[in-house]
């Protein structure tokens, strides 16, 4: 399999896009059609959201597919050479793949060798399950279970700041109770401007890095360039 997982598609004060551009053109390093999942986007329109990732795929060559315009999704879903999954709310997204039956379809397309690309959400359901995401469940999915393409969770938009003033749990208080609930799991903590790229049973973490947890185990912190095995031995 070949992954490349974003935190996030865009940093503050940039452009859409702008700091994944080049990591991006070298993964995907032919023209591709690529089907994008639009269906975290919960503030704004599906449309919108395929207009604006449209363009932005369009300056590196790529045609793009959004999958909400499509009668059947889990079959445009083969027809494509790529696979792009969008940030937004993850419970809505993971809802979504459920109903239009691309658990399935998404990760048998991987599996066979198309490219994937997800940011955020996008990069959360690449995981066992979303259970280390950041977000409110607005929506119920039918289970947490999600495409399971790495066997870690990742937790996107990683930060160990602590807001001065605020009582609640910080990012590594929370992962770490999902450790305790889940001590078997390993979670990679993406801060914003990093990304994995999977390619096989090995990954490179690239970026503005990120950090290690395990149950037990105090957090190691991961630089860009860093050489990983895809099981986290």
């Amino acid at each position: 399999m070949r992954l490349l997982l974003l935190s996030n598609s865009t940093l503050p004060g940039e452009p859409f896009f702008a700091w994944p551009t080049p990591y991006v053109a070298a993964f995907l390093d032919r023209p591709m059609t690529v089907a994008f999942v639009p269906y975290a986007a919960v503030s704004f329109s599906m449309d919108e959201y395929a207009e604006v990732v449209s363009k932005a795929f369009a300056a590196l060559g790529h045609t793009l597919l959004p999958l909400h315009r499509e009668a059947d999704p889990a079959n445009a879903v083969g027809r494509a050479d790529a696979v792009a999954v969008g940030g937004g709310n993850t419970f809505q997204l993971l809802r979504m793949l459920y109903k239009h039956d691309l658990i399935r379809a998404i990760r048998a397309r991987v599996k066979s060798g198309a490219p994937y690309v997800g940011w955020s959400a996008g990069s959360n359901v690449a995981c066992p399950s979303i259970m280390t995401t950041n977000d409110m469940p607005i929506v119920e999915p039918p289970s947490f279970r999600a495409l399971d393409l790495v066997p870690f969770q990742i937790n996107p938009h990683y930060t160990e700041a602590r807001i001065e003033g605020h009582g609640g749990e910080s990012r590594d208080q929370r992962i770490a109770e999902f450790l305790v609930a889940n001590p078997d799991k390993r979670v990679i903590g993406l801060r914003e401007g990093a990304l994995l790229k999977v390619e096989g049973h090995g990954m490179m973490l690239q970026g503005r890095g990120g950090r290690l947890f395990r149950k037990g185990a105090e957090p190691v912190d991961i630089a860009d360039g860093a050489q990983l095995r895809v099981d986290l031995t």
